[in-house]
């Protein structure tokens, strides 16, 4: 690294790739796979009209696939790529649990009865398929 103007010192950082920055941006990362599952669960049940438009899933697929491709430049290993999905899943978990009053996030008739299953299906898909082409990747 650095060398760009001659006879100057390298530009090298090594302090940024320490284990302590590494623990830190992983783990907000996760924080962040929470907030994008709360965030996208509140508005999956937007509407044009009279038709469910769930834009939300769509966003959140692609943000988890954002969070999960940021967490495999901080580390090696697939399992601790793979937390910001994790704390996605356990948040969704949560969600569809009845809170105080009997209250649901996930819920309706008709086609939103079954929101709950498209939002994890295209939530997980896009950063599950970026796991799975990291391992099978010829090294």
């Amino acid at each position: 690294m650095g060398g760009r103007f001659p006879g100057g010192p390298a530009r090298q950082h090594p302090d940024l790739t320490a284990p302590l920055t590494r623990g830190v941006v992983l783990t907000l990362l996760a924080l962040d796979g929470v907030i994008s599952a709360v965030l996208g669960a509140f508005f999956l049940p937007l509407r044009l009209g009279v038709v469910p438009f769930p834009i939300s899933a769509v966003i959140v697929g692609a943000l988890n696939a954002a969070l999960v491709w940021a967490a495999l430049e901080w580390t090696d290993s697939g399992r601790l790529a793979a937390l910001p999905l994790w704390t996605w899943l356990l948040t969704l978990v949560a969600l569809t649990l009845g809170g105080p009053g009997g209250d649901i996030v996930f819920g309706g008739r008709d086609v939103m009865a079954y929101s709950v299953l498209f939002f994890t299906a295209v939530g997980v898909g896009p950063a599950a398929w970026l796991l799975w082409r990291r391992d099978v990747r010829p090294v």
